[in-house]
């Protein structure tokens, strides 16, 4: 298997709202010993007060928010596209009721800060939690935005990440 290199997050080549929106990501929360990954394709990355930053949102009712809330890392993983099937599955069946890890192939690692990435990743982002906020239906500045995304009123919260460590193969 590849080895990673680590790189500082502004020399990352990859267009960030093609490698999220259109590639897709995995958000995993936890410790090696209790974690979850699920797909997702909202999010990004850039600049916010010290530094490079990457945000996430995770909506309550996922097996993955309650991970988020009680470990103050956690990772972004992109992949190759040979591996959209794992990013599907990840994204359409939930930790409650399936090992991922065992259905998928992936292999977890031991990040330096505590949360678990996968072996078989091509980017890696650790993030250690700076801000996390819920989104509410009075802060929609585009009404249309709220009924279309959120009919169920089942809002997401945003996390931002400082980056800490980002691998690269």
């Amino acid at each position: 298997m590849t080895e990673f290199t680590e790189i500082h997050p502004t020399e990352i080549t990859d267009n960030a709202i093609k490698l999220i929106g259109k590639d897709w990501m995995l958000i995993t929360a936890g410790t090696p010993d209790k974690f979850n990954m699920m797909t997702a394709s909202w999010g990004g990355i850039g600049n916010l007060w010290r530094g490079p930053v990457a945000f996430a949102f995770v909506r309550h009712q996922r097996y993955t928010f309650p991970l988020m809330e009680a470990n103050s890392h956690f990772t972004l993983t992109f992949y190759d596209a040979g591996w959209r099937d794992m990013l599907n599955f990840c994204g359409t069946k939930s930790g409650r009721d399936v090992d991922k890890v065992a259905a998928t192939g992936l292999t977890p690692v031991e990040g330096a800060t505590g949360a678990v990435y996968f072996a078989e990743a091509r980017l890696v982002l650790e993030c250690r939690k700076i801000y996390a906020q819920d989104l509410k239906a009075e802060n929609f500045v585009v009404p249309e935005f709220d009924s279309q995304f959120y009919a169920a009123k089942d809002y997401h919260k945003l996390y931002v990440g400082e980056i800490v460590r980002c691998l690269t193969k």
